[in-house]
């Protein structure tokens, strides 16, 4: 029984990635518009995935660039997570404020700690040396709505510049400090083009290894 339940997510996921066959319930037409989507690329045979085009099945323009946009976000989230998640694993401390113990590079330990909250005592020295899902139970009740708080904003921006604007192109949310947007071709250019998919398909990576550290987290002696 605890082997048909590991291999079930596992059967499950290399069905969402296999090349589909049309299906009957879905018109000639919403099978295109699925399968011209951006994002949909050789590795699944130029088709959208089954478990894709059966979440997609009655969705219009709207929805469909709605779910790009989510997966787009979700991605990005996922790489900066894996970047985040490895620091706190490897016990590397990043520079901060140049202060005492725990809170930068240099001074990685002494008997003068900075507080990262001084009402439940938590030391910045205190998270570097916890584990990566034990760190995020140090964080203080005033630290998570700072952090909603912050992802909100971003949010309410995302949505604006993306539903209120009418940008047609998901993931396009007006910020570019690199100016990618601005070489010749914009958003049409092939160099454009290739580096969207290219974030499209590393953010896919980065949400599945974000799932498999996580869950090995989670399970009992699985560090």
């Amino acid at each position: 029984m605890m082997k048909i339940a590991a291999l079930a997510p596992l059967l499950a996921s290399v069905s969402a990635f296999a090349p589909a066959s049309q299906s009957p319930r879905v018109s000639v037409a919403q099978n295109a518009l699925i399968d011209e989507a951006f994002g949909i690329s050789i590795e699944t045979g130029n088709k959208c995935p089954p478990l894709g085009r059966w979440i997609l099945e009655d969705a219009n323009e709207d929805g469909i660039k709605w779910w790009q946009n989510a997966e787009i976000k979700n991605g990005r989230v996922a790489m900066v997570a894996t970047i985040g998640f490895m620091v706190q694993k490897f016990g590397v401390h990043m520079p901060l404020y140049l202060g005492p113990s725990g809170s930068n590079a240099f001074h990685p330990e002494s008997s003068k700690d900075w507080l990262l909250s001084p009402t439940t005592g938590v030391t910045f020295s205190d998270i570097s040396h916890a584990e990566p899902l034990d760190s995020i139970s140090m964080v203080p009740a005033a630290g998570w709505i700072q952090i909603m708080f912050a992802a909100g904003l971003f949010e309410f921006a995302g949505y604006k510049r993306q539903w209120t604007d009418n940008n047609p192109i998901p993931g396009n949310y007006g910020y570019d400090p690199l100016g990618f947007t601005k070489r010749e071709g914009g958003w049409n250019s092939e160099e454009l083009t290739k580096l969207r998919m290219m974030e499209v398909k590393n953010g896919r990576v980065a949400m599945m290894a974000m799932a498999g550290w996580l869950s090995n987290e989670s399970i009992p002696g699985g560090r």
